[in-house]
């Protein structure tokens, strides 16, 4: 996808320039397979997704926004459009990453025919680059269905969010033998189906370097391995948003910490009335 323009991060706002900026493409990240690592983040907003775009190859807009921005308490209450607005947003607001948007829960089950009204949807209203839906082998048909039209897939198994009712909470998947060979059974019908790549999600590591090794499209692991062709965590986890930490997380900032803190300088600044000063004043 070729664009042409910049972002003004004074105002937020994108303004033609003459030079074309080319976004990193589909293709592109399916010939990552094996190669440089592919880096992923969750974003929600233009904001965020301007801080984070020159150093991701993919922004994926999750349904994790329904805890991250909604205060949920799970993701299958999010709605399409939820995932619209925020999608059209984070497309607004970067020019490099692939940008894929989460399909929630009820959107796309239903039918091949469903998954593409709602996906043909997703696409025309926020210009992101393609979808992600979760599920294994039973989602085969529809990934297949959605990729011979022209929408771009990445398919989801392992812990798969949305299923969290059926699946009896959050654990690491795959530690029985039958369990991990069904797995990998799911994530060799989504490659097979058409997928662009695989996000393996809260699976014991070996299998998710069997994963890997076993199919033809790249491997983004979270809560997976160091093995898979890429890694995504959510940015509010990666920040330290959040007091509880995940196993799989890595806290690269406190920033809820630095926040609070802020936070606390400032109440005191206006209680104290040291602020605003002359400096913040029209005279």
């Amino acid at each position: 996808m070729s664009t042409t323009f910049t972002l003004d991060t004074a105002t937020s706002r994108a303004h033609p320039v003459p030079e074309p900026v080319r976004r990193l493409t589909v293709p592109g990240i399916q010939k990552r397979k094996g190669g440089e690592p592919i880096v992923m983040l969750t974003a929600y907003t233009a904001r965020m997704a301007q801080l984070l775009d020159r150093h991701c190859d993919m922004l994926l807009v999750g349904d994790s926004l329904g805890q991250v921005i909604y205060g949920l308490d799970t993701t299958v209450k999010v709605t399409l459009e939820m995932m619209i607005a925020h999608g059209a947003a984070v497309v607004r607001g970067s020019y490099h990453s692939v940008v894929i948007v989460d399909m929630p829960f009820g959107s796309y089950e239903g039918s091949p025919e469903q998954a593409f009204a709602s996906a043909a949807r997703v696409m025309k209203e926020t210009g992101a680059a393609g979808v992600k839906l979760e599920g294994g082998a039973v989602m085969a048909p529809t990934v297949a269905f959605l990729s011979q039209r022209g929408i771009p897939v990445v398919g989801h198994v392992g812990l798969t969010p949305q299923a969290v009712n059926a699946l009896g909470g959050y654990g690491a998947r795959g530690r029985s033998e039958a369990e991990a060979a069904k797995i990998l059974e799911d994530a060799r019908a989504i490659d097979a189906a058409g997928a662009f790549a695989l996000v393996v999600e809260g699976v014991v590591e070996p299998l998710a370097r069997d994963i890997t090794a076993a199919i033809a499209c790249p491997t983004i692991g979270i809560g997976a391995s160091p093995a898979c062709d890429g890694q995504v965590l959510v940015v509010d986890d990666m920040l330290g948003m959040f007091e509880r930490v995940p196993r799989f997380v890595e806290r690269f900032d406190e920033l809820a910490t630095r926040i609070d803190a802020a936070a606390a300088s400032y109440a005191a600044a206006v209680r104290e009335r040291r602020f605003p000063t002359e400096k913040q004043l029209y005279l």
